[in-house]
């Protein structure tokens, strides 16, 4: 039995539409039925008539990572683990609401997985635990380091890694994969793909910034590509086209057939704009998408090397046209 946890998220949703083609029947962990509905659509979207047949092999269970007593209803019977559940958040207020679902939501995972004596364990970690090279590529050999404008979010994740390698240590055999920027079908308020229904509207402004994306199609193919295989203890990049800030918004624009972004925005006026948002939550509890996490993020150059997982897997990367295209088409609403 396979245990998908954050199975309504973009990746774990898309994680089940690929397991339940192969497997009959797949155990995945939810705690909102809303988002459980929004990954059938997913499949609805991927399978039309056979959505209902695939959705059905899927034996769902209710359960917080941060709960012991839904973890032990979760594993039971289980033997390999995709652990897919995450708090991504680039608001400081929020720091350790990250800890404590990433950290301590993984290292509950962890044990569990040793007691249960899992065979293997697959965790999406993220670009965010892994260290910055300014003068050259990024890889899985890049130290990750402390510093001010190293956000909650990468910490949480950095520390979760740490649980993953725990359990490594302990006897259980993990693959770690850590994604950058995921694009694909799914609702455009969630996460990575509030991009979509920003660019839609049009945008003028750009950062400086660079970095890499995903289809969510190659990190699934990738993942379980891993699982079935012998490797074991080992973490993998998986960020297909790096892409600066400016391309990316551009390309984006060109799909919704707007103009794409004309001005370069100061870092310093966007750190600016990004404390007034701050303070403008606490006031009025209104999130905006705009945080000093955020801008410090937006306005690094990265440049990511993945040769490590396309050397091992083979498996190509979606093209960055035919990724935003295929998300712009599998919109959730």
């Amino acid at each position: 039995m396979i245990l998908v946890t954050g199975a309504t998220g973009l990746v774990g949703g898309h994680l089940l539409c690929e397991l339940t083609q192969h497997h009959e029947s797949v155990r995945a962990s939810f705690r909102s039925e809303f988002k459980q509905q929004e990954t059938k659509k997913l499949f609805e979207f991927y399978f039309n008539t056979k959505a209902q047949e695939y959705f059905n092999k899927i034996q769902w269970v209710r359960a917080d990572i941060l709960s012991l007593s839904d973890l032990n209803e979760l594993f039971d019977g289980i033997s390999y683990v995709y652990h897919c559940a995450a708090l991504v958040s680039f608001h400081k207020i929020d720091f350790h609401a990250c800890m404590s679902a990433n950290r301590q939501g993984t290292a509950n995972i962890v044990n569990l997985c040793l007691l249960n004596k899992v065979k293997k364990l697959c965790y999406v970690s993220s670009t965010a635990a892994l260290g910055f090279n300014p003068n050259g590529t990024t890889d899985e050999t890049t130290k990750w380091k402390p510093g001010k404008e190293v956000s909650g979010y990468s910490i949480s994740k950095y520390s979760a890694e740490k649980e993953v390698w725990r359990g490594a240590e302990e006897g259980l055999p993990v693959v770690i994969v850590n994604p950058c920027l995921i694009l694909g079908p799914g609702n455009w308020n969630d996460s990575s793909l509030s991009i979509f229904k920003t660019a839609s509207k049009g945008i003028f402004f750009y950062p400086k910034g660079s970095n890499a994306i995903v289809d969510v199609r190659d990190l699934v193919s990738n993942m379980i590509y891993l699982m079935n295989s012998t490797i074991t203890n080992k973490k993998f990049l998986c960020t297909g086209q790096n892409v600066s800030f400016l391309e990316l918004l551009g390309a984006i624009a060109s799909c919704f057939n707007k103009r794409p972004p004309r001005m370069k925005t100061p870092r310093l006026i966007s750190l600016i704009f990004a404390a007034f948002s701050e303070v403008f939550y606490l006031f009025l509890r209104k999130r905006r998408g705009l945080t000093i996490e955020s801008v410090y993020s937006a306005y690094k150059t990265i440049r990511y090397d993945s040769r490590l997982i396309s050397t091992t897997t083979a498996i190509p990367f979606t093209p960055l046209n035919d990724t935003l295209l295929h998300a712009i088409k599998g919109r959730i609403i």
